[in-house]
């Protein structure tokens, strides 16, 4: 199958029920698809799960594929109550997520906030053994720099309206040079999930809700180095061998961060891909290798 099938389940927040959608590939290798390992891969903070579409159809000859559009962003519901687009509520999507998929364990890929919510789902205490057998952290980690948190935080959440999906296109080109070089076909299939017609049905706007920005504006250096302490204390209770990939130009996650990652916790396996800022979006051959190599080494 060369396109996912777009799936949905319920989920619960404090102001009710919510859907959640994810994008499952079919399983292409030997055997039952019931017996397949599982594979979540979790997009970034403002993007959604077809992110993911590059190193998913590389993926599916060795596992069952479910990449999700966590709650606000691309095919999912938009919360009513927009202070609880948080961590620990996306981690308890993720654990109705398991459930649906009737599974013990899965490997995990996290791009940035995806790695986060991994963090916190790898941390649980389940029997016999954690919700997350194995994990890539991609570009993030328990010490995320304020300036670059600040430089995310001057374009999220602008309801914005383009003329064009190719108009979007650039704009998102624009605030997204960290994610490396990309060919005109690699961009446009990043940028074009990531767009809906507007309500004049004439142009297009952001797949995203404008208002998860909310919770966001209120971080402050106070705030954020409790969080990071809070954040070391989950990464150093982890067990589950963990592959950290990092771009070597990132502004979000330190080179002094992954190093210490490598040293504590998990003593993650440090990967870095020259020339690439936040973040390594995973379509190039080289970065899908890296995964690859220890998704099946491990």
């Amino acid at each position: 199958m060369s396109e996912p099938q777009l799936k949905y389940l319920q989920c619960l927040s404090g102001t009710g029920l919510h859907r959640m959608a994810y994008w499952e590939w079919a399983y292409t290798g030997a055997g039952a698809v019931s017996a397949a390992p599982v594979l979540v891969c979790v997009h970034g903070l403002t993007r959604q799960g077809r992110d993911f579409d590059s190193l998913a159809r590389r993926m599916s000859d060795r596992y069952r594929v479910i990449c999700p559009d966590v709650v606000g962003r691309g095919r999912s519901d938009w919360l009513l109550n927009p202070a609880a687009y948080q961590i620990p509520g996306y981690v308890a999507d993720m654990v109705v997520l398991l459930a649906r998929l009737d599974v013990a364990q899965v490997d995990w890929v996290g791009t940035s906030m995806g790695g986060l919510i991994g963090m916190g789902l790898a941390a649980l205490p389940a029997k016999p053994a954690g919700l997350v057998r194995r994990m890539v952290l991609n570009d993030v980690g328990p010490e995320l720099s304020l300036a670059a948190l600040q430089r995310i935080g001057g374009y999220l959440g602008q309801n914005m309206h383009f003329d064009s999906v190719a108009e979007g296109s650039a704009y998102l080109a624009s605030i997204s040079q960290g994610f490396g070089p990309h060919s005109a076909a690699q961009w446009a299939a990043l940028s074009a999930p990531m767009f809906k017609p507007d309500a004049s049905g004439q142009g297009a706007s952001l797949h995203y809700d404008p208002k998860i920005a909310l919770p966001f504006a209120q971080v402050s250096a106070e705030s954020a180095q409790a969080g990071s302490a809070a954040l070391w204390q989950v990464f150093d209770s982890l067990t589950c061998p963990t592959l950290l990939l990092r771009g070597a130009e990132s502004d979000l996650q330190s080179a002094a961060t992954a190093q210490a990652m490598t040293q504590r916790g998990p003593r993650a396996r440090l990967h870095e891909f020259a020339g690439v800022g936040h973040a390594p979006m995973l379509v190039q051959d080289d970065q899908i290798e890296v995964v690859r190599e220890f998704l099946g080494t491990v």
